[in-house]
């Protein structure tokens, strides 16, 4: 006998669902398993995460959405929610976005690398995405040669320390395997628009400004320092050093000078959620002087909103040209993907474009070989941590002295540059 009651009630939950779990799985046929065209590269997303919040989920529903044409997603390696996290929070979330996956796309999941099975053939080329924690990096690489991956697509930084980069570069490079960078902002539009007018306005100068929406709490910036304990400049303002080391030839034997603004900059000490206490930037201003002759400034701010933008001014400082991400074309699909994912985190909408450029474009060198243009590459990843690390301490050492009262104090570079470059 049918609950009338009861089948309202499973019918509302089914309506309040997310779109891209609205999927009644009993009546739903299990497809075989997926498999690469000639065109495309076999794809094996290391690091899922929970659906709505990880950066791995949101590369898989761009993938399994077919954004990506040249990307098909295969198999997907996620040892927490399918070990210990299973039961944990997220868990109930991931499991139902699997069983979603396999049945409707037949996608295969792996607790480990170790268990991805062998390609399907000799001609088949396989891509490694590795969105995991950076500190497993390292050792995620190796696996992903062993697995048989041609290509690796790395999310930034990369690894923990340059030193780490470096040796990953040298084992992929042993291994003919070739890696590439997920710093999206390489590509971005609002970047693309900034450059190209600086390059037609002689004597201009370009400021690249990267926000974020945490609250202006000591609660909330802890957590943020704790979370991100490798730092502002090695966590959100790494891509715009990866902007710097790709288009403006930044790199520590580079350097000739770092300004740093007191006037908007803020360093402090605050408990995470541990009780442990972090010292990091929850903004900060800097301009870099190369010596060969170029200037390039970088502001990040934990609590600046959800609008990033590139500006170019004169040379009296004063405004000529700003274009922001999003922009309204931006605006209009950041208004679709609400409604589609409701509830998932912010940035994947405003970047949706980006994250979609860089993955086809890295999807198509690993099926076909052709140029991933505009795609960062492990050199400047390491030239990018490399000024990351370099600048931390320079930085920290002007914010905390006692000229403090100037809104810019003339920057003095590393006592020993060649020191950090050669690490």
């Amino acid at each position: 006998r049918i609950n009338f009651h009861r089948s309202q009630e499973k019918r509302q939950r089914y309506k309040n669902k997310p779109t891209f779990l609205r999927s009644p799985s009993r009546l739903l046929t299990m497809v075989e398993a997926a498999t690469p065209s000639s065109s495309q590269a076999e794809v094996v997303l290391i690091g899922c995460g929970c659906p709505l919040r990880g950066m791995g989920w949101y590369h898989a529903v761009q993938m399994l959405g077919g954004e990506c044409p040249s990307a098909k997603l295969c198999h997907i390696v996620e040892p927490w929610f399918l070990g210990a996290g299973a039961s944990g929070p997220g868990g109930p979330e991931f499991a139902e976005f699997q069983a979603k996956t396999t049945e409707e796309h037949g996608v295969q999941y792996h607790k480990s690398l170790s268990d991805v099975p062998p390609k399907p053939s000799s001609s088949t080329k396989r891509l490694a995405l590795i969105s995991g924690r950076t500190v497993d990096n390292p050792r995620l690489l190796s696996e992903a040669i062993s697995a048989g991956c041609s290509v690796v697509y790395l999310e930034k930084p990369g690894a923990p320390t340059v030193e780490q980069l470096r040796e990953m570069k040298l084992e992929a490079s042993d291994a003919n395997v070739q890696i590439c960078m997920g710093y999206n902002k390489n590509v971005c539009k609002y970047v693309r628009k900034a450059r190209e007018f600086a390059a037609q306005t002689p004597g201009s100068h370009v400021t690249f400004v990267s926000n974020n929406t945490y609250e202006p709490t000591a609660e909330s910036l802890g957590e943020c320092f704790e979370r991100n304990a490798e730092g502002m400049l090695k966590n959100m303002a790494i891509h715009e050093l990866a902007l710097l080391a790709s288009f403006y030839d930044v790199s520590v034997d580079n350097i000739e000078s770092v300004e740093a603004d007191k006037d908007f900059s803020s360093m402090q000490t605050l408990a995470g959620p541990s009780g442990k206490e972090w010292t990091d930037f929850d903004k900060i201003k800097f301009t870099i002087k190369t010596k060969t002759g170029k200037e390039v400034s970088v502001q990040a701010d934990r609590c600046g909103g959800d609008t990033s933008y590139a500006m170019v001014s004169d040379a009296d400082g004063i405004e000529l040209f700003r274009h922001s991400m999003p922009d309204e074309e931006d605006k209009a699909n950041v208004s679709v993907l609400e409604v589609k994912y409701p509830g998932a985190m912010p940035y994947f909408f405003s970047q949706d474009p980006d994250y979609i450029t860089v993955k086809e474009r890295v999807a198509k060198l690993c099926a076909t070989g052709e140029e991933a243009k505009e795609i960062a590459t492990i050199d400047i990843a390491i030239a990018a941590l490399s000024v990351a690390e370099y600048l931390t301490p320079v930085l920290r050492e002007k914010l905390g002295s006692e000229n403090a009262g100037s809104s810019k104090v003339e920057g003095v570079v590393a006592t020993d540059p060649a020191k950090v470059a050669s690490q």
